[in-house]
């Protein structure tokens, strides 16, 4: 198994499985720039491995992942993220959708902004019991591309425009309820339960489950990757500077 090369993403493989840990706790998992690239690199190696049925991510402790570090940190010796001149390029939800393998997401904390697009583009999504999920970009004047693209298809379009306009904070039950994730269990379960998800899917066809993935998927609208154009540039970075002071924005 190659370096993904981020030092906040541990990976294993185990049982067919490849086993991906967000392991960042001290800033809530929040992902720096080479996280997002280790996951998309992990989605890319795994789809080229015959071997592999799975993909399974999760977070640590309280957090499973609070969405990019608006602070801009980075993982120090990291090359060539100065090369990308694409600015979604380090992301993975596109390569994780186009992946034969299946993506189960073990969601054990808090799930915030990029951690429900991570959601919303694996293919199956169990929630510990304490796990909570919120779309506060908009807080931060912040167009996610990734989210009305995929949140409306999951939950409709009342629930897609409630999550995102008012930035409420809801329970792992009422995500099941809306059709966020796909179960919920109790906390000291949900190991046990992902790997009774990942042993069914062990047990069927990998042809016929790659291409029923590629259908589903073909279905979906892309992401408008256009909407931070539309957005004036002064919104946007008063928006992550009164984040990184810890204080309310200023909207003109």
């Amino acid at each position: 198994m190659p370096d993904f090369d981020s030092p906040f993403v541990h990976a294993e493989v185990r049982n067919r499985v490849l086993y991906l840990r967000i392991d960042r706790p001290e800033r809530r998992n929040a992902f720096t720039q080479d996280m997002y690239r280790a996951m998309k690199r992990a989605a890319v190696w795994s789809a080229r491995q015959d071997e592999l049925d799975a993909v399974c991510l999760t977070g640590t402790d309280r957090w499973f992942g609070a969405g990019g570090d608006l602070g801009g940190r980075t993982a120090s010796g990291v090359s060539g993220l100065d090369e990308e001149w694409d600015g979604t390029e380090h992301f993975p939800f596109r390569h994780i959708e186009r992946s034969p393998k299946i993506w189960v997401a073990a969601v054990n904390g808090v799930c915030h902004a990029g951690g429900i697009d991570l959601c919303l583009h694996c293919d199956v999504v169990i929630a510990s019991d304490r796990a909570t999920f919120r779309v506060p970009e908009l807080l931060r004047g912040l167009p996610d591309p990734f989210m009305p693209a995929r949140l409306v298809a999951s939950v409709g379009l009342a629930k897609a425009r409630w999550l995102i306009f008012t930035a409420a904070e809801i329970d792992a039950s009422t995500a099941e309820r809306i059709g966020l994730v796909g179960e919920t269990v109790p906390h000291d379960q949900l190991e046990s339960r992902v790997e009774w998800v990942l042993e069914q899917i062990r047990a069927t066809g990998p042809g016929a489950r790659a291409a029923l993935k590629r259908d589903i998927n073909d279905r979906l609208p892309s992401a408008n990757l256009d909407l931070f154009a539309r957005v004036p540039s002064a919104e946007i970075q008063e928006g992550m500077r009164s984040f990184i002071e810890k204080r309310e924005p200023q909207w003109r």
